[in-house]
């Protein structure tokens, strides 16, 4: 009889454990995909002459990961941006920027969203973006469909049509001085972005 009980008490020791410790091993651990994650933007520079003239710029090489709390953080640096290229050799007083954080964007996100969502199907979810610029902060509501292509792999886009304020970037003086550079005095008050990204299970 004693020996039957210690059995018992031995396997629902083993099974609280087994409980305890599965979720640990489903979850996984997504990450964004620095080759294969960016943010395409659409800035209409107002000329002198009020002719609006629209350029394509690029956020690339997006780094981020979700933490266990499902905190996501994307800090966004002038070196990851095409603005670089069009440039050329900065001004000595610049090169220090590149590598900068201009800003950081922070968000929520259940894991078990992503962890649950099927090879083959699509789910949309609105993100609340918070956008940090020092000490200051903005919220913007974002939906995204999520799509898994593959056991480890899913692709983010945005759900819908967004648009950032244009007065809200010729604010930031960095952005403005940046956008200075290019010869962009003034632009349009909204800019239309384009998220295109995969987060893969690492």
């Amino acid at each position: 009889m004693y020996q039957m009980k210690r059995m018992a008490r031995r396997v629902a020791w083993a099974a609280a454990l087994g409980v305890v410790a599965l979720p640990c091993v489903a979850q996984a651990d997504w990450q964004l995909d620095p080759e294969k994650s960016r943010v395409e933007a659409t800035i209409t520079e107002i000329t002198s002459s009020g002719e609006s003239v629209a350029h394509r710029h690029a956020l690339k090489r997006m780094d981020g990961h979700i933490a266990e709390d499902g905190t996501l953080r994307l800090p966004v640096r002038l070196n990851q941006t095409d603005v670089l290229d069009q440039l050329g050799d900065l001004p000595p007083w610049m090169e220090s920027l590149s590598d900068t954080e201009l800003t950081t964007v922070v968000t929520q996100l259940d894991p078990g969203v992503l962890d649950n969502l099927p090879v083959g199907e699509s789910r949309t979810e609105t993100l609340t973006l918070s956008v940090k610029d020092g000490d200051a902060s903005q919220q913007q509501p974002l939906k995204v469909r999520f799509t898994r292509e593959s056991e480890s792999e899913i692709r983010v886009r945005n759900a819908e049509a967004v648009a950032l304020d244009g007065n809200v970037i010729m604010q930031n003086q960095t952005a403005r001085t940046v956008l200075g550079l290019l010869g962009y005095q003034q632009i349009d008050d909204e800019v239309p972005v384009e998220l295109d990204a995969v987060l893969v299970d690492r």
